[in-house]
């Protein structure tokens, strides 16, 4: 067992280099697997414990990995003959509900076991199946496992989601981009990674219109080639960095970043006080005062990201002043408040809402990272505080944060991956 030791009260100052965006990546690589002929070769990757997970689940279906070097891996999608997904390694990450629509496209029937991933409230999948079933898929879940199958093959059809969900809007482009007619997705998730998946597909030969808007049209082709793509940089970690720089009161630059997917976080960093200057793939993010409180509420794409509400609650906890966050997205997504308040973090919490009354200094103990943007959250936490700082149940860090430690080190932190026994 592994923790993370910060020492607490040093300014981030330099540049550092943005990895690929995981909630990309994790998409891209089963919609991989929908190649008919050729091989995709996809740079850009994190490397992080998901994207290790979810190359053996595709391997373990029959795919070949060709070469993998850091960042890249070329994928022979040619020897995969099953749609069945039933390893342990499915049940550890949320994204693995990628492979239903890739396989349901592919073979027609899919078979994978119920997903896991970050306990952060009630995460059903009820949209992507009525987005299978609209297309002609039956849909059932037994004994854990999810299946779905299709007799006469997928039928294009108009699907309207309930609620904007962007796993339910990329599960139902996956099926869609290989069945018969035209899918019309309506209340369509806008995300830029929602749009990187639309790309990866088009370049595969897929014929898909209106990514990044509410509403998405595929036209199903008959059959999807290999190609070369390089996944967009990480929004959320690009934003934990801005986060943890403002809360340093330090000067970062942040590189292979889109300006644009962070203008949100931009916007309320500038509202609280932050300088920040944006280059063609770069932003500048400094800072030389404590900084001022500012309401948030959680929003889909372009609005604030939930992803990045947990990282902002903690530069919220010693900003000036009150502050609000609205988690409008995640019930459950407020269990970093108890580890904030270890630290002597002022918050309360009724619901989705948390009330911060900021204060001077954190100060430093054991916490625990809950999830993965928890995770985030208690490492801004530890840059600020005073004294040391442990951090227990980093899997979760591992799981969406590439080397972080040593991308904040060259910053001029001092974070250490220990033992438990080593501690001392």
């Amino acid at each position: 067992m592994e923790k993370l030791l910060i020492e607490g009260g040093r300014r981030l100052s330099g540049k550092v280099v943005i990895s690929g965006a995981k909630n990309a990546a994790v998409a891209i690589l089963p919609a991989a697997i929908l190649a008919d002929e050729g091989i995709c070769k996809i740079d850009n990757l994190p490397e992080i414990d998901d994207i290790k997970c979810l190359k053996k689940i595709i391997g373990d279906l029959g795919a070949e990995l060709l070469s993998e070097e850091k960042g890249s891996v070329t994928i022979n999608p040619s020897g995969i003959k099953t749609h069945l997904a039933h390893r342990d390694e499915v049940k550890r990450m949320r994204a693995s509900y990628y492979l239903l629509g890739a396989l349901l496209a592919k073979f027609g029937r899919a078979e994978v076991v119920f997903p896991g991933g970050c306990s952060i409230g009630v995460r059903p999948i009820d949209q992507h199946i009525k987005g299978f079933e609209a297309m002609g898929a039956k849909v059932t879940i037994e004994h854990g496992i999810i299946k779905a199958y299709t007799e006469n093959g997928l039928k294009g059809a108009n699907i309207y989601l309930d609620v904007v969900s962007v796993g339910a809007t990329i599960n139902i482009m996956l099926a869609a981009c290989k069945a018969d007619g035209v899918t019309i997705i309506e209340n369509a998730a806008k995300e830029p990674h929602v749009v990187d998946v639309a790309n990866f597909l088009n370049t595969m030969g897929a014929n898909i219109k209106g990514a990044g808007t509410d509403v998405i049209k595929i036209t199903g082709v008959k059959h999807l080639k290999g190609c070369d793509y390089s996944v967009i940089p990480d929004q959320i970690e690009a934003g934990t960095f801005m986060i943890a720089a403002a809360a340093t009161q330090g000067d970062v630059t942040l590189l292979n970043v889109i300006p644009k997917h962070l203008e949100s976080i931009s916007a309320k960093l500038i509202e609280m006080g932050v300088d920040i200057e944006e280059g063609e793939d770069n932003i500048r993010v400094y800072c030389n005062r404590r900084t001022k409180g500012v309401n948030i509420k959680t929003l889909p794409y372009p609005g604030f990201p939930t992803d990045i509400q947990q990282p902002m609650t903690t530069l919220l906890s010693i900003s000036e002043g009150r502050s609000i966050v609205n988690e409008s997205i995640w019930e459950g997504r407020f269990k970093h408040v108890d580890e904030l308040k270890r630290m002597g973090a002022n918050i309360k919490v009724e619901g989705k809402i948390a009330v911060i009354e900021g204060i001077e200094k954190l100060s430093g103990t054991e916490v625990m990272a809950t999830d993965l943007r928890a995770g985030a959250a208690m490492i801004v936490a530890g840059l600020v505080a005073d004294g040391n700082t442990y951090i227990t149940n980093i899997k979760h860090i591992d799981r969406g944060y590439e080397n972080i430690e040593d991308k904040f080190n060259k910053l001029g932190a001092s974070i250490k991956r220990v033992k438990f026994e080593d501690e001392n």
